[in-house]
């Protein structure tokens, strides 16, 4: 696993996984799941490093061109590893993703749970999920 925030960003291949850094310890099994998609996985703690420095250094891979299939996977209710499923969104608006395919994955009790970007968007818009919440009460 190679720290996100230290490789170079021409050193990248077609695909390409970032996890929390806690996932390999915290749910071992899952993470052994996410190499088999990819062996090319940088780690990136959330806690020791601010979104805006990740989100600059993922556009300046994805900038080479050379990534076509990007998955973000962390462990699940943790604040920090939350965000990481915020860059998406982030990059989304800085530049066309169109030709990059994107998965994100919370792992729980070691299994890949796939999270659709319409989840990803309402856990950042509160007002709006508890209005959900509040019609799903009625």
């Amino acid at each position: 696993m190679k720290d996100l925030m230290k490789s170079n960003i021409y050193d990248v291949e077609e695909n390409i996984v970032i996890v929390g850094s806690c996932l390999k310890n915290m749910q071992p099994q899952g993470y052994k799941k996410i190499k088999k998609l990819s062996e090319n996985i940088y780690e990136l703690c959330l806690e020791e490093v601010h979104i805006n420095m990740a989100i600059t250094k993922i556009g300046g891979m994805l900038r080479t061109g050379k990534i076509k299939n990007m998955i973000f996977a962390t462990v699940d209710k943790s604040p920090h590893c939350v965000q990481v499923h915020y860059i998406r969104n982030e990059l989304e608006k800085m530049m066309d993703l169109s030709n990059i395919n994107i998965t994100n994955y919370v792992v729980i009790d070691n299994e890949l749970i796939k999270i659709n970007n319409d989840v990803i968007s309402m856990s950042k818009a509160l007002g709006e999920l508890k209005n959900t919440m509040k019609k799903m009460e009625e």
